[in-house]
């Protein structure tokens, strides 16, 4: 780490595999030779944590108690000292509560907010409201993953809009090109027969991504045994998922791979990617998949039709709604013309929309202005 550079510190509730988690890995890789970064965690260090610990990253963890823990924010505030830090990127509201605190009775360093979701459902609390007027600096700055998370910003917590600036996730687009021969291999591994439509879900195993709809979508094509879903993830709901695959006997259509770190390079065995979730904030995943060329079947929730264009680059579905999920991947499966044609406008939009260039490009600004001590106003 050069003595040199300013140092970010960033702040999240864990560094466990989560798009929020990757993208603050990611955040820290690009800006290395510009800025020095070190990470703190309010509750578990977890994978990617480790990982980073491995690459000579700093990653402390405040051991957060249940309810409000006063010490994370003196602890937090050590750490920041410790570290001269020049600026918090705080990732989520928690975090940025606590970063807020750690800072009191002065405004330094100043915060960096970024919400890339939000809780569901998600409702206008009038104390917290009332909070965030003190939380957030003047030399503070708000940004959001999507143009949905900047109105709940603004309509549910009561942060002024000049304060919010929209930056839509991005992947690096060409990483996820491949060839014929890398999807026959993934796809002899994964005993994926010939005429088989390998449909793919890339999330964890929690109640927000409602893998029960998906199985209770799998559950009407039964007699479309060639129609396979592949479940990429680990969770706490695994044991209740298994559960149900024994109890429909969906075994031989239904398959659980577990928490994998070669998501890029299972993507390309797949003929259509599904998301199932309740509530979302730009998902990585689907835009990992649309780079893949990959055809969307998703739930309209949160950010995703920012991202997804219904007819155009996927289909989307109301949360929830098992039926229409099941007709979406059945049409696709009996169509290889129409996914073909998503994917590849999917692969487009992904290319033109989504690529990480522009999303490093503008934080590393902000967070230029942020050390130079500048205030920063964005139109209404």
């Amino acid at each position: 780490m050069s003595n040199d550079l300013p140092t970010i510190c960033q702040v999240l509730h864990s560094l466990t595999v989560g798009g929020a988690e990757v993208l603050a890995r990611e955040y820290a890789v690009n800006a290395a030779g510009k800025f020095n970064t070190v990470f703190a965690c309010l509750d578990e260090i977890g994978t990617i944590g480790n990982e980073l610990l491995d690459c000579g990253y700093v990653v402390e963890k405040l051991d957060r108690r249940s309810g409000f823990d006063h010490a994370v924010a003196r602890r937090l505030r050590r750490f920041c000292l410790d570290h001269d830090v020049d600026v918090i990127h705080a990732h989520q509201y928690t975090p940025f509560f606590y970063a807020s605190l750690c800072r009191f009775p002065g405004r330094r360093p100043p915060i960096l907010f970024t919400e890339h979701g939000r809780h569901f459902p998600d409702t206008r609390r009038p104390k917290r409201v009332f909070a965030n007027r003190f939380l957030l600096g003047r030399r503070d700055h708000i940004t959001a993953v999507g143009n949905h998370v900047r109105t709940a910003l603004i309509q549910n917590e009561g942060f002024s809009a000049d304060r919010i600036q929209v930056i839509h996730n991005g992947i690096d687009v060409d990483a996820f090109r491949s060839s014929e021969a890398d999807r026959a291999t993934v796809r002899g591994e994964l005993g994926i027969m010939e005429g088989q439509v390998a449909v793919f879900h890339v999330a964890r195993l929690n109640p927000l991504k409602d893998h029960a709809t998906a199985l209770r979508a799998w559950q009407r094509l039964r007699d479309a045994p060639h129609i396979r879903l592949f479940l990429v993830g680990d969770g706490e709901e695994r044991q209740s998922i298994e559960a149900f695959i024994g109890e429909h006997r969906l075994h031989s259509t239904v398959s659980l791979l577990g928490l994998r770190d070669d998501v890029r390079r299972l993507l390309p065995a797949a003929d259509v990617f599904l998301l199932s979730s309740v509530s979302e904030g730009i998902p990585l995943t689907l835009i990992e998949a649309m780079a893949t060329s990959l055809p969307c079947v998703s739930t309209s929730v949160g950010g995703i039709p920012e991202v997804v264009v219904n007819g155009e680059t996927g289909l989307l579905s109301s949360a929830g709604d098992d039926i229409s999920i099941a007709d979406h991947i059945r049409t696709l499966a009996d169509d290889p013309g129409m996914r073909n044609r998503l994917g590849d406008h999917g692969r487009r939009r992904a290319e033109q929309m989504f690529s990480n260039v522009d999303m490093h490009s503008r934080y590393h600004h902000i967070y230029s202005q942020l050390c130079a001590g500048q205030s920063i106003r964005c139109p209404r």
